[in-house]
């Protein structure tokens, strides 16, 4: 039997240097997508998914985001003072009931793979997730909630997928396929950001994962790789010959590279296209600037 994933390790440590300067004070994942921090839409899919413990790997400078989690009293109190329901019942959303998150911090920058070892203690001995918060994942069905009742089936270790232009692959972890079963992709090799020539395809490894407590320890014998830092897909590639096996899973839905600024646009454009208060205004907006730019050709 399959045990459910019921924990998830967020990496917050970056210092969000593409968003500077306003990263200077602001963590990047605070930073709002349409009226949303990038923090809250990771949470919201997590939750879908079931998730119940949310542990964060945090750095220092990170006090905005655990801030964000917390209760509000005084403005709580104001907006019921003031018959404000429905802010009320939206700020609820962000609130975590103590005991339900978990703040490490992770003093050196050595890569994802580090930060995610980092969790170790409170990971034990149970599967988990980990969610990259600069990658928004747009769908009917939150992403990690497919991924969630896909490996019910499968068990094992899971990364989602999706295609790529070849040309992208040097800036992604590249899956090697085994078996190609639609949706999902049984794994023989992962190659973290090969030359477009040796890439073994372009179906790229996206930031969500499912993944066995074994990887944990696999983190604990990896060299540094790619960039000089510990990478979380050697270790997940030191599990494809083993019994549980590596699983790539194409998810239905539309990502946003919320760590580039071209990415954090794009966003903020079809998520407030997707807005009914806010559809009108914007789609007449943005015709008339498409209308100038033509105009001006």
């Amino acid at each position: 039997m399959t045990r459910k994933v019921t924990k998830a390790i967020f990496p917050v440590a970056g210092m969000g240097t593409r968003f500077l300067p306003a990263t200077k004070s602001v963590p990047k994942e605070i930073m709002t997508l349409v009226d949303r921090p990038l923090i809250q839409y990771a949470i919201d899919e997590a939750r879908a998914a079931g998730i119940k413990e949310f542990i964060f790997v945090t750095s220092r400078g990170k006090g905005a985001l655990e801030d964000y989690f917390d209760h509000a009293p005084q403005l709580e109190a104001q907006l019921r003072a003031k018959g404000k329901t429905k802010l009320l019942e939206m700020l609820e959303t962000t609130n975590m009931e103590s005991g339900a998150i978990a703040y490490i911090r992770q003093h050196k920058a050595l890569g994802l793979g580090h930060a995610v070892w980092c969790a170790r203690r409170l990971i034990a001995d149970e599967p988990f997730a980990v969610i990259l918060p600069d990658d928004v994942i747009a769908g009917e069905k939150p992403c990690l909630q497919q991924m969630v009742e896909a490996y019910e089936e499968t068990g094992g270790n899971m990364v989602a997928a999706m295609e790529v232009a070849p040309e992208k692959t040097s800036s992604y972890g590249i899956l090697d396929v085994e078996t190609d079963m639609g949706s999902m992709v049984r794994v023989r090799g992962m190659v973290e950001k090969p030359p477009v020539e040796t890439a073994p395809s372009n179906l790229a490894v996206i930031g969500r994962y499912i993944l066995s407590p074994t990887v944990l320890e696999n983190l604990n014998n990896v060299d540094r790789g790619a960039g000089g830092e510990i990478q979380l897909t050697d270790a997940i590639a030191a599990e494809i010959q083993s019994d549980k096996g590596v699983y790539g899973y194409r998810f239905k839905g539309q990502r946003f590279d919320c760590g580039s600024k071209s990415g954090f646009l794009q966003a903020t454009v079809a998520f407030g296209l997707a807005r009914d208060d806010l559809r009108e205004d914007l789609s007449a907006y943005l015709h008339d600037i498409v209308s100038m730019g033509k105009a001006a050709e």
